[in-house]
């Protein structure tokens, strides 16, 4: 049971296909708010916040331009409403896959 207001992981196993959905979801409104071209590549890890609705927190991977980075992504989903919305989508590590 989700405590309300608390973040807490969610296993990389539970409801995955709605985890790429909502990561696939957050890279093309990200792509179309900054006209940029990121390809989703994998969701890394998902968190939760269960609120009026629920936050989640994707860890997305991602490729631009040959270049893999990872962006952290904050969707708000009201289910009952047929709602979801991008608040956040913000860059984390732009060296993944890089060789240094």
């Amino acid at each position: 049971m989700a405590t309300v207001g608390g973040i807490k992981d969610v296993p990389s196993n539970e409801n995955s296909i709605e985890m790429d959905e909502l990561a696939r979801f957050a890279v093309a409104e990200h792509n179309k708010k900054e006209n940029s071209l990121l390809e989703f590549s994998k969701v890394v890890k998902v968190k939760q916040q269960v609120v009026a609705g629920t936050v989640y927190y994707i860890t997305v991977e991602v490729t631009e331009g040959g270049q893999k980075k990872v962006y952290e992504a904050k969707i708000w989903v009201k289910h009952w409403e047929n709602f979801k919305q991008l608040q956040e989508f913000k860059l984390v590590d732009a060296s993944v896959g890089s060789s240094a």
